[in-house]
């Protein structure tokens, strides 16, 4: 075996290991960060970004797996973002396609908390990388662009340069801001279409589509959230019990 194929081996035992159980501290700080990032409202305008990306690359995704063309994704400096599709605009595709971006953060987050419980930490990292390299290549604005760049590049050198504490500390934050992000976006969704702000919103879409009132929708999105943050937390909070 050379060297080169002795590095890569290193380098991918070193992806597809355990780590160590980070302390019970770095858990429970992580996660007072992200409730504080998701509650404080300047926090949140910036923070939530994050949330966005993974709304719009779970529309994308399920549009890709359900046979649909995807045309592109945007992502807006107000934290809004849009998905760009193309085929049959009703039927099952087009229902999975909607009701993927409200549901994606928290579904995502429950993911990150299942490698989190079994000390995979360095594939976790990994893994956001790959996904948010995807993603790029779907972005076609400039401002998104930029984003998903800079969230793959602190990705990067957390998990290239970072010692174990910090990319803990990291993945820990990031996975904790997934499963209480996604929950605020669903209610601010239902404050809006109390307004008349959001009328044509996902839910309003998958109303249209399926005939199942858009409260209902909202409904689902916010069990789907506040399921996945209450099993997530289950499992990244299990090893202090």
């Amino acid at each position: 075996m050379n060297a080169n194929d002795q590095t890569l081996g290193d380098l991918w035992n070193q992806v597809t290991g355990t780590q160590a159980a980070p302390p019970g501290w770095l858990v429970l700080a992580t996660g007072a960060a992200a409730l504080l990032t998701v509650l404080a409202r300047p926090l949140w305008h910036v923070a939530r970004n994050a949330v966005t990306i993974a709304h719009e690359g779970g529309h994308g995704l399920i549009a890709l797996v359900t046979g649909r063309k995807l045309a592109g994704i945007r992502l807006h400096s107000d934290t809004s973002g849009l998905t760009l599709s193309y085929g049959r605009p009703t039927g099952p595709g087009m229902v999975l396609t909607a009701a993927a971006g409200y549901t994606a953060p928290a579904l995502l987050g429950l993911g990150c908390a299942a490698l989190l419980a079994a000390d995979r930490i360095t594939l976790l990292l990994w893994l956001a990388i790959v996904l948010l390299l995807a993603l790029l290549l779907r972005i076609r604005n400039a401002f998104g662009f930029l984003t998903v760049l800079v969230a793959g590049g602190a990705f990067f050198l957390v998990s290239w340069f970072g010692s174990a504490e910090v990319q803990a500390g990291f993945a820990y934050l990031g996975c904790w801001f997934l499963l209480l992000g996604a929950v605020r976006p669903v209610l601010e969704l239902q404050h809006q279409r109390r307004i008349g702000w959001a009328r044509d919103s996902d839910a309003d879409q998958l109303a249209r589509l399926t005939h199942v009132p858009a409260l209902a929708w909202v409904t689902v999105f916010l069990l789907v959230a506040l399921a996945c943050l209450a099993l997530g937390a289950a499992w990244l909070l299990q090893p202090l019990q």
